[in-house]
């Protein structure tokens, strides 16, 4: 879960549920498995009302209007503590003192970005224009990054990730996984999930980003570098590990090593997989029942069945396109067969550098063949399921208070009105922050 500036305690590397037969039951399971309020938490107690709620996403079809959504009209919630404990017709809602009047505007779960890198530091301005202007460029892409945030001090690093959470924060997201990946030496990739997970519980061991500069021509000794002393070092400070499972970067037998090696150490995958070409990542993916398999461009059809039949969500993320003028993925595609699918930022400063969550939403509305209410659902939910929370992405009895207020009366407007400012209120784990 997100904190700013008061982080949690870092509980131990999460334990993964069992597997579930179909996508489906994990969709199901994402929206519907929530805590179980007790007598002593009940709606009568609550710490907070927010009413006059003109359309209320829950992302519980049992509490509004059967659709995945779960949309109530003029609803309320309310909240004690840093839980839920009621949503509904605004006319029955609890009695409380501390009421928060929505002013007719609409009410969406906290987004969950599921997939940024956002330890790093230097700026990649001069690859971009010259990409957007159809200049070649020679610069190192990745590999400038690696340098500048070789040479940034911890206090530098930290700054950025703050700058960029601030920013995601302002823009309704409530939670956000980041990965390292910047580093590629032992210490500079500890240091990197050390300052991440200052910030949040959903850290991300990238060390197979690329292979480092130094292994050039050794690409074996980078794979043992990963799998063996960088691991030691950064597993304590990780929930996940991830690998770029595509051409240039690893191949599926090194990407199958690296994960293996990570899940021995109580790391759960995930995976950059099949972004540039058809390869691999997918299929490795979904046998080691990664938690999602993150880019999904270049998919086949066995590709597209695998991720319905399983439990790995397909994370889309078209910043990435958006950047670099690249093939947009096929969500439609993956929604029709039934894979359970995320959309995220993917932030970092080469190819989306954007913390915008609603951006997102409106480019996979506009070019990814999403309805508004499916990017929605994969920008809250999806997420929630990309890191197998059952606690985020949802507003419903149980689940943590992070809640959107929009300055519109409908959660289309994100797509409606694209690049506008919407979010206009914030609350976090019950603590209203914006």
């Amino acid at each position: 879960m997100t904190t700013a500036g008061h982080p949690p305690a870092r509980p131990a590397p999460a334990s993964v549920p069992e597997p579930a037969p179909t996508a489906d039951q994990a969709t199901k399971d994402a929206m519907s498995n929530a805590t179980t309020v007790s007598p002593a938490h009940s709606a009568s107690t609550a710490s907070t009302l927010i009413t006059n709620i003109a359309a209320l996403v829950t992302n519980d079809p049992s509490l509004g209007d059967n659709s995945p959504l779960g949309l109530v009209q003029d609803a309320a919630v309310a909240i004690e503590g840093d839980r839920v404990v009621w949503t509904g017709d605004q006319s029955k809602a609890p009695a409380t003192d501390n009421r928060v009047d929505a002013g007719g505007r609409a009410v969406v779960p906290g987004f969950v970005d599921s997939h940024s890198h956002l330890v790093f530091a230097g700026d990649r301005t001069q690859e971009f224009n010259a990409r957007m202007s159809g200049r070649s460029y020679s610069a190192g892409g990745i590999r400038t990054t690696v340098a500048a945030t070789r040479a940034a001090s911890d206090a530098e690093l930290e700054a950025n990730v703050t700058r960029y959470l601030r920013e995601a924060l302002h823009q309704g997201t409530t939670t956000f996984e980041t990965k390292s990946g910047y580093g590629l030496t032992v210490e500079d990739e500890a240091r990197a999930l050390r300052v991440a997970a200052a910030h949040t519980d959903e850290v991300t061991y990238l060390g197979a980003h690329i292979v480092a500069p130094e292994f050039a021509e050794d690409p074996a000794g980078y794979v043992a570098l990963v799998t063996g002393e960088m691991l030691d070092a950064c597993a304590p400070y990780a929930r996940w590990i991830d690998v770029f499972c595509e051409k240039g970067a690893f191949d599926g037998d090194q990407a199958r090593a690296i994960l293996t090696a990570g899940k021995a150490k109580g790391l759960h995958p995930r995976v950059h997989a099949n972004q540039l070409s058809y390869g691999p990542g997918v299929q490795l993916a979904v046998e080691l029942d990664a938690a999602s398999a993150d880019h999904c461009t270049h998919l086949t059809d066995a590709d597209v069945d695998a991720l319905a039949n399983s439990r790995t969500v397909a994370t889309l993320l078209p910043g990435a396109e958006f950047s670099t003028r690249a093939e947009w993925p096929d969500a439609r595609r993956l929604l029709d067969a039934g894979a359970t699918v995320a959309l995220s930022t993917d932030c970092n400063p080469g190819s989306s550098f954007t913390s915008s969550v609603p951006f997102c939403v409106a480019l996979a509305v506009r070019d990814m063949g999403m309805t508004p209410d499916e990017a929605l659902w994969s920008a809250t939910a999806g997420g929630a399921a990309a890191l197998r929370r059952t606690d985020i992405g949802r507003i419903a009895p149980g689940a943590y208070a992070d809640l959107t207020l929009l300055d519109a009366p409908s959660h289309v407007h994100l797509a409606y009105r694209p690049g506008v400012p919407l979010v206009s209120g914030v609350w976090r784990r019950g603590e209203r922050v914006l």
